[in-house]
């Protein structure tokens, strides 16, 4: 049961990822009012004219592996620098957008402990 809900969640959140990628590429999902910080910070991001690019393919390509089982491990590795980020983000400058982000970061957390065993590579000393 727990496997089932977990692998509704990494679809979910999978989903999600995509369609925020996708948005930093079409602008189809419009932005809220924006704070005078808000606003200077979106300045910043838009005079480093890649930044936002990389996030986008980042957050596609991670969306995708962690939707599918066999490359979900993968995904959550992947996707976790971006969601440290988005929390992190909307902890100090946008605490009202801080619920989705703390939910989106659990699920992350949840899938990389769920997977932990095909990390322990990684760790052993040859």
């Amino acid at each position: 049961m727990k496997n089932k809900i977990l692998t509704g969640l990494s679809i979910l959140f999978g989903f999600l990822m995509v369609n925020f990628g996708l948005n930093k590429f079409f602008n189809y999902i419009p932005m809220g009012e924006m704070s005078e910080d808000m606003m200077q910070i979106m300045g910043a991001f838009m005079t480093i004219k890649w930044i936002l690019p990389l996030v986008g393919i980042i957050e596609i390509i991670g969306g995708l592996l962690i939707a599918i089982p066999k490359t979900r491990a993968l995904g959550a590795l992947i996707i976790l620098p971006v969601m440290v980020g988005i929390f992190l983000h909307h902890l100090v400058h946008d605490i009202a957008g801080i619920g989705l982000a703390l939910v989106l970061f659990a699920i992350n957390i949840w899938v990389i402990v769920a997977n932990w065993n095909k990390y322990s590579p990684i760790f052993k000393q040859s």
